[in-house]
C-alpha cells in the first residue's frame, strides 16, 4: 500500500459538519490501491472502551487518488474516530494522526485519534438553499436590449453604437434595465430564476467596473427609477436579482479619490487608497491600482472607515431595493478581514443573501464559512474547454478532473457554485468550439447537471459569437428565429427536478461516454454526453455523435 497517499485532517475539507448534527468525513488513497475503509468511531470521551464500526464508500476518482466518503449522524456532538484501511494487497492498517500503523492502542487512543472536538451550531457552514435551484442569466446591460422609459425615450446622445455591430472597448449601444424589465417574460419562458448583472453603478464606462457613485444606477441605464421598476416585476415573477460588487477598486472620479488628488495629505480620505506620497500622481504612478488601469484606484480595504463606507454599500441596496446577493469582484484581491466583516453585516439581513466570489483559483481560504458562500466556478470553466474545444481532455480526464474540483471543498460550497461555460471575462464558448451548436448544447447540459448553480451568459441561447474582450460582449441578436433558444429551454427544465438540485453526484467514463448521475431519495438522472464523431452504445445507451442524452429514473 502507498502510505505516503494517504491523507485526511481533522476539521477540514476532509473532516467537516453538513448540519448540527450531520457531518461528513473523507480519506484519500492512491488510485486503486485500496479494497476497503472501515471508518471506527465513537463519542469523544469514551472512544477508547467503545467504537463502533461501519464501512465507508468509494465516492470518486482523480488522475492520482481515490476517494472514500461517509456521512455519520451524530448521537453526540463530540466525534473520534480513526481508519481501518485494507489495501489490494491484503495488508491492513490503522490510520490515525500517527500515520499508518499495523496496530493500533485503543487504550491510549486520546493521544492520537481523529477528532470533531465538538460541532458547534454557528461553525457550521450554512447552504443558501435556492442556489442549487438558480438559472442564472448574466447580463452586461448596455448590450442586452433598449428599452423605452415609462416617459418614452431617454437621452440617447451617448449611444456611438448601431445594435448589432461589433463594440470597441469605448462603445455605447444603449442598452438598459427598461430593457431588461421589457425582456423579463422572455427569460422567465426561457426558465431563468435569476438574473446576475454586471456593474449598473454610476460610471463614466460602458462596463461600469470604474465606479463613481455607489448609491446611485447609471442614467444610461435608466437610473433608480428604472432599477426599481426591474426589482418591483422580479419580485412579482419570483426572479432572484444578483449584483456587482466592485469592492477592490472605484473610479479616479469618485469624489473622496478627487478629493485626495486636490488635498493630498490634508484630506480626510487620503489613506482611503494606497497611495506612495502625498497626492496621487499618473506620471509616475504612485498609487495601488486594479490590474494596470490608473483611473482605477485600489481601495484601502484594510481601513475601518473604507470597511464601513462598502458595507453600507452593500446594505443600501438590500434594505431599499431587495436584491438578493452580491457578486464580488476580484475578490481574491481584497482582504480577508473586510469580507469576514462584509459577511456578517450582509447575513445580518437576511442567511439566504448569497455572496459569490470572483476566484479564478483554489480558494479554499475564502471558502470556510466566514467569507464568501461560493466562487464563479472558472475551474470548470477550464475543463469544459479543455473537453470540448481544445481537446486536452478525453472523456476519462473529465471524470478525473471534476472529481478533484469535487473534492477542493465541502458539499454546502459545492451546491453553492456558480458553474459557467463562459462570462463577460472570456471568450464566448460558442466561438472556441469553433462554433458547433452540438458542442455548446453538451457543455450546457454538464453545467446544469452540476450541484450548485447553472449561469448562462446573455445571447448564449442564440447562439453568440465573440472573441475576447470587447467582442465577447457583442449585442444581443434578437432577430434570431429562436431555434438554438428552444433547444436550451428543453434543457434548462430538468434542473427542476430534485436529483439535480439535491441529489449525490457521480461522474463516470464508459467506452467514450461522458457520463453524469445524479441521485436523491426516489429519482436517479443520468446524462450521457458523446463528444465524438460517431454514435457510442455504452450501458444500455446509445447517444448519436456531438449528442447528449437523458434519462429521468
Amino acid at each position: 500500500m502507498n502510505k505516503h497517499a494517504l491523507f485526511h485532517k481533522s476539521d477540514s475539507l476532509y473532516s467537516f459538519a453538513l448540519t448540527p448534527d450531520t457531518v461528513e468525513l473523507r480519506l484519500r488513497t492512491a488510485m486503486g490501491d485500496v479494497r476497503s475503509v472501515k471508518l471506527i468511531y465513537g463519542k469523544k470521551h469514551e472512544f477508547c472502551m467503545r467504537q463502533s464500526v461501519t464501512d465507508m464508500q468509494y465516492a470518486a476518482s482523480d488522475k492520482l487518488y481515490d476517494y472514500f466518503t461517509i456521512r455519520i449522524k451524530l448521537k453526540d456532538k463530540r466525534l473520534a474516530y480513526i481508519f481501518l484501511i485494507e489495501g489490494n494487497d491484503g495488508q491492513k492498517y490503522y490510520f490515525s494522526e500517527d500515520g499508518a500503523t499495523q496496530s493500533y492502542d485503543f487504550s491510549t487512543a486520546f493521544y492520537n485519534f481523529f477528532q470533531l472536538a465538538y460541532v458547534n451550531e454557528n461553525d457550521v457552514f450554512p447552504r443558501v438553499d435556492w442556489m442549487s435551484r438558480a438559472v442564472v442569466y448574466q447580463i452586461f446591460t448596455d448590450r442586452f436590449f433598449r428599452g423605452k422609459s415609462d416617459c418614452g425615450e431617454g437621452d440617447n446622445s451617448y449611444i456611438n453604437l448601431e445594435w448589432g455591430q461589433k463594440p470597441t472597448p469605448k462603445s455605447f449601444a444603449g442598452g438598459n434595465l427598461w430593457g431588461v424589465t421589457q425582456k423579463l417574460d422572455y427569460l422567465c419562458d426561457l426558465g431563468v430564476n435569476t438574473l446576475y448583472f454586471t456593474p449598473i453603478f454610476t460610471s463614466r464606462s460602458n462596463h461600469k467596473y470604474d465606479i463613481s457613485d455607489y448609491f446611485n444606477v447609471d442614467e444610461h441605464f435608466g437610473g433608480n427609477e428604472a432599477f426599481k421598476k426591474l426589482m418591483t416585476e422580479c419580485k412579482q415573477k419570483g426572479v432572484r436579482v444578483i449584483l456587482d460588487a466592485v469592492f477592490n477598486h472605484c473610479s479616479e472620479d469618485l469624489k473622496e479619490f478627487r478629493d485626495v488628488k486636490k488635498k493630498g495629505g490634508q484630506s480626510p480620505y487620503r489613506d482611503w487608497f494606497i497611495i506612495n506620497g502625498d497626492k496621487p500622481t499618473k506620471r509616475p504612478l504612485n498609487y495601488e491600482v486594479f490590474a494596470e488601469c490608473e483611473y482605477m484606484p485600489k481601495w484601502n480595504t484594510a481601513n475601518p472607515e473604507v470597511q464601513e463606507y462598502l458595507c453600507r454599500v452593500g446594505e443600501y441596496w438590500i434594505n431599499e431595493y431587495g436584491i438578493d446577493g452580491w457578486r464580488l469582484d476580484v475578490s481574491d484581491e481584497v482582504s480577508h478581514e473586510f469580507w469576514r466583516k462584509f459577511r456578517r453585516r450582509v447575513k445580518a439581513l437576511g442567511k439566504d443573501i448569497v455572496l459569490i466570489g470572483e476566484n479564478w483559483h483554489d480558494s479554499r481560504s475564502y471558502l470556510r464559512g466566514d467569507q464568501f458562500d461560493s466562487i464563479m466556478n472558472y475551474a470548470f470553466t477550464k475543463a469544459m474547454l479543455d473537453y470540448f474545444a481544445y481537446g486536452t481532455l478525453d472523456a476519462q480526464g473529465l471524470c478525473d478532473k471534476l472529481n478533484e474540483l469535487m473534492m477542493r471543498n465541502v458539499t454546502q460550497v459545492n451546491f453553492m457554485m456558480l458553474n459557467l461555460i463562459d462570462c463577460h471575462d472570456t471568450h464566448r464558448f460558442y466561438t472556441q468550439c469553433g462554433c458547433n451548436a452540438g458542442k455548446l448544447l453538451n457543455a450546457l447540459a454538464i453545467e446544469l447537471f452540476m450541484p450548485g448553480a447553472s449561469m448562462i451568459y446573455y445571447g448564449t441561447e442564440v447562439p453568440t459569437e465573440g472573441g475576447y474582450d470587447p467582442d465577447n460582449r457583442r449585442c444581443f441578436d434578437w432577430s434570431n428565429d429562436g431555434a438554438f433558444a428552444q433547444k436550451v429551454k428543453q434543457l434548462v427544465k430538468y434542473k427542476k427536478l430534485r436529483a439535480l438540485t439535491e441529489g449525490d453526484v457521480t461522474f463516470v467514463c464508459c467506452d467514450g461516454l461522458f457520463i453524469v448521475e445524479r441521485s436523491s431519495t426516489g429519482q436517479k438522472v443520468t446524462l450521457a454526453v458523446n463528444n465524438t464523431d460517431k454514435a457510442i452504445f455504452a450501458r444500455g445507451i446509445t447517444v448519436a455523435a456531438n449528442d447528449y442524452k437523458i434519462i429521468v429514473e
